[in-house]
């Protein structure tokens, strides 16, 4: 972490990574997105908690940060990836996070294995998968939902409920439940929690739209109210030469072959229809269904077809990653897309960069009825730590998670120790350590607390990680050199920033939680990715302009190819929710 003012040479890759909080980089086998750079800790001289109360919880207070005298050693595992880099002679039995889990708590944490590969369906997964199958499982197991499911129904797990209200810090039942009680419901099975959930921040993966604002205000265009306003501007960008090269070569809005999440997603688009694609929603029986056959997907389709008809989408939308859509942005050739509060820092940066004159601005999503739309979140959870019935110190988890938290976001917090512990010399070093919780309002509350600042003048109550961001901020606003990234911060954090957005999706009480949280049901587990294979196929084919009666048929095919199945199973859950 290094003061206000200096910058960090950081990647925006490795910076946009840290800002996202859809999951985080733990020890698990979970999700694709992300988690946030943080603040310092406790003292450097810890307290001590001379004997741990017994495992399920004792009746005398405890010290949540307190440290084992003697030490302990607990066992668990790692799913390790090739964005992991140590300082030299490190490693991730050896750094930062070991030294002070050790130093404060009393913990070292031995690894039966590290692999390589993270993602569903990784080497990862696929490990622990032969683990749960051989029976041959550490003290505490990072695992996925599905994973957990399996655990809980061979009888293997600890009941954690006593040991969580004994041990977790008051501000880790803070972090667990910031996000509403989805959370640590996901992870309870009949009452009990049988294991602690990797929280992250739903808001921040809601969709919102960006637009080339350089180019609207030179061609005298509205801000996007409607979704009129967007197809004028998405028209304007596309046919009347914004980027003034004479040339016909600029594209209105952008799109990805997958179509759905993060950076020119349909998303947003969708969710201003009232269509919530992939999610699970209650219909007005008060039955659970899938959104992506509802008939408001269809309208949004619709649209869709309508704006790739006029020449207004991106012709080539159905064969790019979003790496190769990014490159349309970073090149000057875009004005429009849905995407989410990251995207500055990756790819909208690039542009900056490479046009020094180009601004970005985020709006909230638009609303097909005149309602105030409402975009669709999912349930942010990266993983969850399950503990084994013979484990001997179950509460050395929560310590551990204990000891993270109040390391990133404690009133303890230090810039020296953020720095050491989070993203100093380029290093992701919360990667580190193998238990982590983060807070779901951390990067609103950046916002926040940076505008107030930088409106009253005042940076004196900024906390280390805030403090950062305005330095990258104030080095942008100052016009020093090479501080493009700081314009990523800029248009997140600051006052008119996405989190602006955010603030109104979270005050005005706007996003949409999907209803399903559990783990895939037997069919789901079965089927899912043969419905999801075709309902990509499907959708790109109606915007790519085929008949939109082929949604009615995909709507029959996936009920009748195990979604009526998915669905039936999903209302039991919900039933015994």
């Amino acid at each position: 972490m290094m003061q206000q003012g200096r910058k960090r040479e950081l990647s925006a890759g490795l910076i946009a990574a840290l800002i996202f909080v859809s999951a985080c980089s733990g020890g698990g086998a979970a999700d694709p997105q992300q988690a946030p750079p943080e603040s310092g800790s406790k003292t450097e001289t810890p307290a001590a908690d001379p004997a741990p109360a017994p495992a399920e919880g004792g009746a005398g207070e405890v010290d949540p940060l307190g440290k084992y005298d003697p030490p302990i050693e607990i066992s668990s595992v790692r799913i390790v990836n090739d964005t992991f880099r140590y300082a030299a002679g490190e490693d991730i039995e050896n750094n930062v996070w070991t030294r002070s889990i050790k130093e404060k708590l009393g913990i070292t944490v031995k690894y039966d294995w590290v692999v390589s590969g993270d993602g569903p369906g990784g080497q990862g997964e696929q490990k622990m998968n032969v683990s749960i199958a051989s029976g041959d499982l550490p003290d505490v197991i990072p695992v996925n939902s599905r994973q957990l499911k399996q655990l809980v129904e061979a009888d293997l797990l600890m009941d954690l409920s006593d040991v969580y209200e004994t041990y977790a810090s008051p501000f880790t039942k803070e972090i667990m439940t910031q996000d509403g009680p989805n959370a640590l419901a996901s992870a309870t099975f009949d009452g009990k929690l049988m294991a602690i959930p990797n929280t992250g921040s739903a808001m921040d993966g809601a969709a919102m739209i960006w637009v080339r604002e350089d180019w609207r205000k030179k061609l005298n265009l509205p801000e996007p109210k409607t979704f009129d306003d967007v197809a004028a501007i998405a028209e304007a960008f596309a046919t009347r030469d914004p980027d003034g090269n004479g040339q016909n070569d600029t594209v209105g809005l952008s799109l990805f072959k997958d179509l759905y999440g993060g950076y020119a997603a349909i998303d947003g688009i969708a969710n201003g229809f009232r269509a919530y694609p992939r999610k699970w929603i209650k219909d007005e029986s008060g039955q659970l269904v899938f959104g992506s056959i509802q008939p408001e997907m269809r309208e949004a389709l619709l649209w869709l077809q309508d704006l790739f008809k006029r020449g207004l989408i991106d012709r080539e939308f159905g064969v790019k990653d979003a790496g190769k859509a990014a490159e349309l942005a970073a090149s000057g050739k875009l004005g429009l897309q849905f995407g989410t509060m990251s995207n500055p820092l990756w790819p909208l940066v690039d542009n900056k960069r490479n046009e020094p004159e180009a601004e970005w601005q985020s709006y909230p999503i638009v609303s097909a009825d005149g309602q105030p739309a409402m975009p669709g979140v999912g349930l942010a959870v990266g993983a969850y730590y399950a503990v084994l019935k013979e484990a001997k110190h179950p509460e050395a988890l929560l310590k551990i998670i204990n000891l993270f938290v109040e390391t990133g976001w404690g009133e303890s917090t230090t810039p020296e120790h953020y720095a050491a512990h989070f993203t100093s010399d380029g290093l992701e070093k919360h990667k580190y350590i193998p238990f982590q919780a983060w807070p779901a309002r951390k990067n609103l509350d950046i916002h926040l607390h940076i505008s107030e600042a930088m409106n009253s003048g005042d940076f004196s109550k900024l906390n280390p990680e805030e403090t950062d961001n305005y330095g990258q901020i104030d080095a942008f606003l100052k016009g020093e050199p090479d501080s493009e990234l700081g314009w990523g911060y800029y248009k997140v954090f600051g006052p008119d920033g996405s989190f602006k957005t955010i603030d109104k999706y979270v005050s005005e009480n706007l996003l949409k939680h999907s209803e399903f949280f559990g783990a895939p049901t037997p069919t789901m587990a079965d089927k899912d990715a043969t419905l999801q294979k075709m309902e990509l196929e499907i959708f790109t084919k109606i915007i790519l302009g085929e008949p939109i009666e082929l949604f009615d048929k995909f709507v029959a095919d996936w009920k009748n190819l195990g979604g009526d199945a998915i669905t039936k199973e999903v209302n039991e859950w919900y039933a015994g929710k």
